[in-house]
């Protein structure tokens, strides 16, 4: 396996590893926010698939877009003119800046899947196409950093979908307490819920007695 492919397979790993956050939840349980900032898992799926749409879409001179995205942009400007509106004008009811960190009523998640899909399929093509040293570049970094070669955009997507899979696992574990990547994660503990309370307890503990 050359470093392209391992890299690959890092990225389709946690790929997999933030689309496990959903399985099993209703519509409802998937879109509400579980932090002071909205944080929710749909929202963290579609805004990882709309940066990879970009990331190795138009930065390699491979645009791609999906009915998502183009949703994603209409919201964002719409967002953006209704936050310098005057305080009499009409606003959209579903317009908002950050469109692509929250689902609205009128996506589905089959819709939301299908867009992550479709990003990872345009992602997977570009990598295929192109070497390594390949270059492109990013018209949202600031213009000394806006050329990369695809090794680096891929490492920054590991990084990004890891991140945000992350997020996801604490977000997951609010809902429902689920941990890792189910019951058969070699990585958690098997311990019963009184355990876990125990331990919880030991390191709250541990915190307060780090005040005296």
């Amino acid at each position: 396996m050359d470093e392209k492919e391992t890299l690959h397979g890092y990225l389709r790993i946690r790929r997999s590893d933030l689309l496990g956050k959903l399985d099993g939840l209703s519509e409802y349980d998937m879109r509400r926010p579980l932090t002071p900032t909205g944080t929710n898992l749909l929202g963290l799926v579609k805004h990882v698939a709309s940066v990879q749409l970009g990331y190795f879409g138009e930065v390699f001179g491979r645009p791609a877009t999906h009915s998502v995205a183009e949703q994603i942009t209409a919201l964002d400007a719409a967002g953006a003119a209704a936050a310098t509106a005057p305080a009499d004008a009409e606003v959209p009811a579903d317009a908002f800046e950050d469109a692509d960190l929250w689902v609205p009523a009128t996506q589905s998640s089959a819709d939301i899947l299908d867009f992550h899909h479709f990003s990872a399929a345009h992602a997977d093509a570009t990598i295929e196409a192109l070497d390594l040293a390949s270059t492109g570049s990013v018209p949202w970094w600031q213009p000394e950093r806006r050329t990369v070669t695809l090794h680096q955009i891929l490492v920054h997507m590991i990084a990004e979908t890891a991140r945000h899979a992350g997020h996801a696992d604490i977000v997951r574990e609010l809902i429902d307490g689920r941990l890792g990547n189910g019951p058969a994660d070699p990585n958690i503990p098997a311990r019963s819920a009184a355990s876990w309370a125990a331990y919880r307890s030991r390191i709250e503990r541990a915190a307060r007695a780090a005040l005296l």
